[in-house]
């Protein structure tokens, strides 16, 4: 059986009924005592007795208990809603008791994730000044053998100066990726979007890393192999930069002895789906959820010997994040590794 809920007026009413009926009983006993019963004041009497009281209850149920609720409700920092107050009026104690709940349950969340922040950022601050010290270390040590006389041994100075740029560099590479992660998350980035031939500009891309993929033995590939066009919208700039970090890191993590990189384009009706596959040695089920995070890196020695600024594919997602699409990584151990992105498809045919 359902429980009829009691609003405002229904206690005001039930409680001068009964005040009412209380009234009645006296008035019987007494006029029955004093044997001096009269019908008609009665009658007069017992309504009137009824209205006052409910008029007063409702008054001060209105008064006192709503001006508490309202400061419950500054309190919590909420306004009330036009359906929320209509609730309110309506059962005002079963509604202020949903809406505490609710509000505890919000600020549960609130410091459930205020707490995984701030390990983030713990662990954020600790691989920052980690990927900023090893440059550093570097280069002082390179500068401390010159000052100790390697600056005057021609066969020192010009290999350690070169190790010393290519450090400063590294640095350089760490700071503006910071500074593009920074602008892409406070939305400082405004995409500029303009309709491009995808395909056509993964050639472009294919061209652009050539060379550091013949150093190591990497085939480029690219599907459909005959050119057909894959018109999308979107930050054209942003998406080169997107392909060259899924490219180049698909060169440098790929099959040592027989690389190869493949990427295929597909049609899937409203938004082009891209994806760019090596063959290397894969990477463990457990780390891909962490991947796209910053300066993750699955094995970190071997990714600091091949350069970069740890921050590559954090940037890519935050890209493809903006265009308001997805990315995606499937891995197998030894037999390499997809990255998946999506891209809106331009509705016009040419």
């Amino acid at each position: 059986m359902k429980q009829r809920k009691l609003t405002p007026g229904n206690v005001a009413f039930i409680d001068a009924l009964l005040v009412s009926l209380i009234f009645i009983t006296a008035y019987f006993i007494i006029s029955f005592i004093w044997f001096d019963f009269k019908f008609i004041p009665l009658l007069i009497s017992a309504p009137i007795v009824f209205i006052i009281n409910y008029a007063i209850i409702r008054y001060s149920f209105n008064h006192i208990i709503f001006n508490r609720i309202k400061l419950i409700y500054k309190v919590i920092g909420r306004f009330q809603s036009n359906e929320e107050k209509k609730k309110l009026n309506e059962n005002p104690l079963d509604t202020i008791q949903e809406v505490v709940y609710q509000w505890s349950e919000d600020k549960k969340k609130e410091i459930k994730k205020l707490k995984r922040m701030a390990a983030y950022r713990r662990e954020f601050l600790g691989n920052v000044s980690h990927e900023l010290k090893t440059p550093i270390f570097n280069i002082q040590g390179y500068v401390s053998t010159l000052l100790d006389g390697g600056l005057e041994d021609d066969k020192i100075n010009r290999r350690f100066l070169s190790k010393t740029e290519k450090s400063i560099e590294r640095l350089i590479n760490i700071v503006n990726d910071l500074e593009s992660i920074s602008k892409l998350e406070s939305g400082e980035v405004k995409l500029k979007t303009e309709t491009f031939d995808l395909y056509q500009l993964v050639e472009e891309v294919v061209d652009f890393l050539e060379m550091k993929a013949q150093k190591t033995n990497t085939l480029l590939s690219i599907k459909p192999v005959v050119a057909v066009p894959f018109y999308v919208k979107a930050d054209k700039e942003a998406i080169r930069e997107v392909l060259i970090n899924l490219v180049d890191n698909a060169i440098k993590y790929g099959n040592k002895i027989n690389n190869e990189v493949k990427i295929k384009l597909y049609d899937m009706d409203e938004k082009i789906l891209t994806e760019v596959t090596d063959n290397g040695v894969g990477i463990p089920q457990e780390f891909l959820p962490r991947i796209f995070e910053r300066f993750f890196r699955t094995d970190k020695g071997r990714s600091r010997d091949q350069g970069g600024s740890g921050l590559g594919l954090a940037i890519v997602k935050h890209i493809i994040e903006a265009h308001r699409q997805t990315i995606t990584a499937r891995s197998n151990i030894g037999e390499g590794t997809t990255f998946s992105f999506t891209l809106k498809k331009l509705s016009t045919s040419f």
